[in-house]
């Protein structure tokens, strides 16, 4: 099926393509502009006769001092905007809790046994966070030093150091302090990890009437986290229906239709490239990280013993394990480039805002059109894992899920030495049902992993899937009219809102009595889920929490990137969007320069 129309069936979202000519004159100006610049330093003379053997001015007439004033006034202007200092963030207070640092990541450092990391190695790894300095990071004494594999070295902690020149400074972003490791919240969170790995092979489609999944969500429903006021990202009540569904607010668009996202679902094209969206997976029955002395030797950064076994059959996303192989080697913002590809495929809407609608005369090439979406997508994504990196390393330094599993390992089995936060995790956690079904089919108690090496070598908190993901998306949003209902242009596109078939081989029509309540913004939320929970919860490797700030923190990383970017238009516009929690943002340009329109 052939959801992307020709470039000339695209009017308002591609530009037509450039005649000869237009190339040839182009290459005109920039060599006349070539010739101006020289002959302001050197003075030309005739070298046959009259005038016409004199260099001229620019076609179009501009004021080169002007232009350089203004474009050092859109830099001052966007620099001055983002000098915000918010002081030092706090963490949870389990870094001064536990003096063995066992609240904390600690992941490739040495460790000198289950959930205890070795104090020297410590140390050194917080002097390189606190000095800043090269050399001192690579000083680090890491548990398998000169190490080969991913789980060897450290994942970029010095990203969390880096500068940028767009959008506010990642150390200028401000979200709440991690769960601690005590709370009733990590308790539920990692309760929910555990169903999670049962649930891996189970798809979606088939998790209404699953007794696996009714006895999820009775073991969920029994953690007090629920019945909290302090509970804003769980459903009241959890049901088969929305078990391991995201929200931001209660109800919005992650709550309806197909657990998986149109965007990830429906076959396009990248250019004459078709996209089928089906997927390399892995075999079903998977599972890793589960005996203590593994667990010992990956923590401490030697690789994994074991190695994943790959489904031979490509496939649509189904179920939990299909959704981690995707976030497994994806790049980080591939599905909402692809996202983006649909978009364009079914011929959705640009912004209301867009200066370019209604236009008699031009369209958009290059800014405020497909063209620029295509290219600022990836560029978000640089942007979002600083401010990500930041407070994972610098900040937070949140477990991995896996660790919190070896504390509840060495809880339940009264293993010595103990860590001291095992002995105060939660009794939610503690006395989940989840946790005998897990011994029974581990021998342990450790959370099994779908990943050989388990967590990447970072901090967990926030997560870099669901970073990018809503800087992406806030981007997506800024170019297309993401309140439009998606079932009619999907229909007239020639498919409709679809499903994975039971075995992943086709695409089946989805007939639940929401589908014509789905919109694009609800589909984009959706998809920022998918992918950070397919990178969390059905992996083993995030919390809940760690997905939602982080999806809020890409959030206000992209308003901060397009409102200085606003700056740099030439069309005078105002977009409003509509951000995750319902709310409203506006990007514009006009007032903020005292633009008169005109293009000098």
């Amino acid at each position: 099926m052939r959801l992307i129309n020709s470039k000339n069936d695209m009017k308002g979202t591609s530009p037509s393509k450039e005649n000869a000519s237009g190339m040839e004159r182009r290459r005109f100006l920039k060599g006349a502009a070539s010739a101006a610049a020289v002959a302001a330093i050197i003075p030309l003379e005739p070298l046959v006769g009259g005038k016409e053997s004199e260099a001229a001015a620019s076609v179009a007439s501009f004021s080169p001092a002007n232009r350089t004033n203004r474009s050092f006034d859109v830099r001052k202007t966007a620099a001055a905007r983002e000098r915000i200092d918010l002081g030092v963030a706090p963490d949870n207070g389990d870094n001064a809790l536990f003096s063995d640092h066992s609240g904390n990541w600690s992941k490739c450092l040495l460790h000198d046994d289950l959930g205890i990391v070795n104090q020297n190695s410590w140390n050194s790894f917080i002097n390189a966070l606190s000095s800043g300095n090269f050399r001192d990071f690579q000083n680090i004494i890491v548990g398998n030093p000169g190490g080969a594999g991913f789980t060897g070295t450290l994942n970029g902690p010095e990203t969390s150091l880096a500068f940028d020149l767009q959008g506010l400074d990642s150390h200028a972003t401000k979200i709440p302090p991690a769960p601690s490791v005590t709370s009733a919240q990590t308790a539920m969170e990692e309760v929910e990890l555990y169903w999670g790995a049962m649930l891996r092979d189970v798809n979606f489609t088939d998790y209404v009437n699953s007794p696996l999944a009714a006895q999820a969500a009775a073991d969920l429903n029994r953690c007090s986290f629920i019945k909290s006021g302090a509970n804003t990202e769980f459903p009241s009540a959890i049901t088969p229906q929305n078990l391991f569904r995201g929200q931001i607010v209660p109800g919005d668009g992650s709550a309806k239709g197909p657990y998986i996202s149109q965007f990830m679902l429906q076959p396009t094209f990248h250019g004459a490239q078709p996209l089928s969206q089906m997927f390399q997976t892995f075999a079903p029955g998977q599972s890793f990280m589960t005996s203590v002395e593994e667990y010992k030797s990956v923590e401490s950064g030697h690789p994994p013993t074991a190695t994943l076994a790959f489904d031979s059959t490509p496939r649509h996303l189904r179920n939990g394990r299909s959704l981690s192989a995707f976030t497994h080697v994806d790049v980080l913002h591939q599905s909402y480039f692809t996202a983006f590809l649909v978009l364009i495929g079914i011929g959705a809407p640009l912004n209301p805002g867009n200066p370019y609608l209604g236009s008699q005369s031009q369209h958009g090439f290059g800014t405020l059109d497909p063209v620029e979406a295509a290219a600022t997508i990836p560029e978000m994504a640089t942007r979002a894992l600083k401010a990500a990196w930041y407070h994972k390393w610098i900040v937070n330094l949140r477990q991995r899920p896996e660790e919190v599993g070896a504390l509840l390992h060495a809880h339940l089995t009264n293993r010595t030495p103990l860590p001291q936060a095992a002995a105060k995790l939660h009794p939610d956690m503690v006395n989940a049902q989840v946790m005998a079904q897990t011994f029974s089919q581990s021998g342990s108690f450790l959370l099994p992993q779908v990943f050989p090496e388990g967590a990447p070598t970072h901090p967990c908190y926030p997560t870099g899937h669901g970073t990018v993901g809503g800087a992406c998306i806030t981007a997506i949003k800024f170019f297309f009219d993401g309140n439009q209902p998606i079932r009619p242009l999907l229909q007239a596109a020639g498919s409709d809102v679809m499903q994975a078939s039971e075995d992943g081989l086709s695409l089946v029509p989805y007939t639940g009595d929401d589908r014509d309540s789905l919109t694009i913004n609800g589909e984009l939320s959706k998809l920022a889920f998918n992918v950070t929970f397919g990178h969390g919860i059905h992996s083993g490797i995030h919390f809940r929490s760690s997905s939602n700030q982080s999806i809020l923190l890409g959030e206000e990383t992209g308003i901060s990137v397009l409102k200085d970017r606003a700056l740099t238009y030439n069309e005078p516009f105002t977009i409003k969007i509509t951000k995750f929690d319902g709310t409203t943002a506006t990007i514009s340009n006009q007032g903020d320069r005292g633009r008169d329109g005109e293009g000098n």
